[in-house]
């Protein structure tokens, strides 16, 4: 049985008539008159009569009224309940994150997060492989200089980028031709060169330590192994304690982190306020947090 034919009818039957169902519903009497029909066809029997003093029930429409108005309005409350149910964050929320990010990050952002929203629980998996959010039932991801992808759509809320760090005992090497340093790279560093602040310095990395994480790079780096390249974000506490000093930034590199769903006109409210929240941890666009 069409629940919307029912519903109209009983919009009918309550109000007396096609006329003040339309007025206080919005609906056309042309379709009220026409979904009681469709309802009388598929009962097999006459709900309304139809007379010069307007409309009336049968002794069938009477009976139908009287069995489905309790639950009709029981049906009205529990749309109008769950209605009001979705628009409050609540349930699990499951987020995909970088490694990097989820070590340095996403414990104060998840715990602030609850906070404000406690009928909200978190899941964060940090791997650094792409996640189908679909598939593997993610909520959020988060990444770093995503591809586009028409599937997922989001916000950038930080930005970050390369800079060239040594510690203090480390000599700066003086502009000009390109300048070989001990050099502290990735496990899988290829031989390339670092050119900083638009062609001012141009280093040639000579590789002294290859480690697997930005962290044991920058330890190194403040330990005195030699010239490091990383996100200003992982140096900027030993920067700013004076333990290591920036040489340069790298031209025209920069790192965009992205925090994505599967769409934006069916987010959920736990998911839209994730992503209001998270953008609102880095107010200046930067993973750089000063002060």
């Amino acid at each position: 049985m069409d629940l919307n034919a029912l519903a109209d009818f009983a919009l009918v039957a309550t109000n007396g008539g096609l006329g003040k169902a339309s007025r206080a519903s919005g609906k056309s009497k042309a379709t009220l008159s026409r979904r009681i029909a469709e309802l009388e066809e598929q009962l097999g029997v006459r709900l309304i009569e139809r007379g010069p003093r307007g409309l009336k029930l049968t002794e069938a429409g009477e009976m139908l009224m009287a069995r489905t108005e309790g639950p009709m309005h029981e049906v009205e409350e529990a749309m109008t309940a769950t209605r009001e149910g979705l628009s409050t964050p609540r349930g699990r929320l499951r987020i995909a994150s970088p490694v990097l990010f989820s070590q340095l990050a996403m414990g104060r952002i998840c715990a602030g997060f609850c906070a404000v929203y406690p009928e909200i629980t978190i899941e964060v998996v940090g791997e650094d492989r792409m996640v189908d959010l679909v598939e593997e039932q993610f909520d959020v991801a988060i990444r770093i200089n995503p591809s586009p992808d028409s599937s997922l759509v989001g916000r950038c809320f930080a930005r970050d980028r390369l800079v060239v760090v040594a510690a203090p005992s480390v000599s700066m090497p003086r502009a000009g031709a390109v300048r070989a340093v001990p050099a502290i790279v990735f496990s899988s560093f290829q031989s390339t060169n670092w050119t900083l602040d638009d062609g001012r310095l141009i280093l040639e990395p000579v590789p002294r330590l290859r480690l697997s994480s930005f962290l044991m790079i920058r330890d190194a780096a403040v330990a005195g192994a030699g010239a490091a390249l990383l996100p200003q974000s992982i140096a900027w506490d030993p920067l700013t304690q004076g333990r290591l000093v920036q040489w340069g930034a790298v031209s025209d590199v920069e790192a965009a982190l992205w925090v994505l769903h599967t769409s934006r006109r069916l987010a959920s409210p736990k998911v839209r306020a994730f992503v209001e929240f998270i953008c609102d941890q880095y107010p200046e666009g930067s993973l750089v947090l000063e002060g």
